[in-house]
């Protein structure tokens, strides 16, 4: 089992030409959010610039470098609090920065039967990385998997089930927190 700073090097080193992340969990619990999650919640109006312009700087690099970074976020409308603050702090700015992310809402489709039920990333299409997480989402390490092609077609299929968060995120802006009356 990798440990975040054994993931994060192996990332830096097989990490080449792209790098596709499953998501799939309601909420995570990790610190690097900087505390951006409670602030959030708590009505501010903006992420903590300090902690996220560094993130987007990097974002906007690979993109330029030529990289792809890109993700399917797996959810369900509505959204609770801590998906509305990915989409919003999260999703929103990384998207415009050069990621691009997808969405597959199990309200709106049904989950294709090749997609995995953990979430994983896929470095240069080669290297397949089961994380492993908490029931409360704290990040417990990530596993090195032999079943390459299981999770291509994973990926793939969560692509081919998703659909640009861009376009996902604009069919709902009953879930922007400007909108919400609840």
């Amino acid at each position: 089992m990798l440990t975040l700073d054994e993931l994060k090097a192996f990332f830096d080193e097989k990490a080449t030409k792209s790098a596709f992340r499953l998501e799939t969990l309601a909420e995570y619990s990790v610190g690097s959010d900087g505390g951006d999650f409670a602030r959030h919640k708590a009505g501010e109006p903006e992420p903590d610039w300090d902690r996220k312009n560094p993130w987007l700087a990097e974002l906007r690099s690979e993109k330029e470098s030529g990289f792809r970074r890109y993700r399917v976020r797996i959810l369900r409308t509505p959204l609770n609090d801590y998906l509305r603050f990915e989409c919003e702090w999260g999703y929103v700015l990384n998207s415009e920065a050069g990621e691009e992310i997808h969405v597959l809402d199990l309200a709106e489709r049904e989950l294709p039967a090749e997609v995995v039920d953990h979430d994983f990333w896929l470095l240069d299409d080669k290297y397949p990385i089961r994380m492993h997480y908490t029931e409360s989402g704290e990040f417990v390490g990530g596993e090195l998997m032999d079943n390459l092609e299981r999770y291509q077609k994973a990926r793939d299929a969560a692509l081919a089930g998703a659909e640009p968060f861009e376009r996902w995120w604009a069919r709902h802006p009953e879930e922007w927190r400007a909108t919400r009356t609840v």
